[in-house]
């Protein structure tokens, strides 16, 4: 898959993810947020608690969790501490890692709170 065809395709995959989490009552706060030390796909809102959203796109279920490695575990976990920062309760607010995976179908399996901490 080509570059430019890759990140199309990861964008449509967000799309669709945000389009679930939307669909099961929650607020999409950002899309593609950006920080210092990395990007976290999508924030949702659940009432005072946030949701980091990574999501993985690849033909298989399988596949697309093969493709989060340790280092990008660890600048999803930088890059949410520093937007939590901004947040009222700062450090302190409620949250929780999903994964989003996305197979070659535009099937959806969300594993919530995937990386717990």
């Amino acid at each position: 898959m080509s570059g430019s065809v890759a990140y199309h395709s990861g964008r449509v995959a967000e799309d669709i993810v945000a389009e679930h989490y939307i669909r099961r009552g929650f607020k999409i706060a950002h899309k593609r947020w950006r920080g210092a030390g990395g990007e976290i796909d999508l924030i949702a809102r659940d009432g005072d608690a946030l949701i980091f959203i990574e999501v993985k796109k690849s033909r298989s279920f399988a596949r697309a969790a093969e493709r989060l490695s340790p280092r990008q575990i660890q600048r999803i976990f930088d890059t949410a501490s520093e937007f939590v920062s901004g947040e009222p309760n700062g450090q302190l607010t409620d949250m929780r890692f999903d994964v989003a995976m996305v197979d070659g179908q535009g099937r959806i399996e969300i594993l919530e709170n995937a990386l717990g901490i």
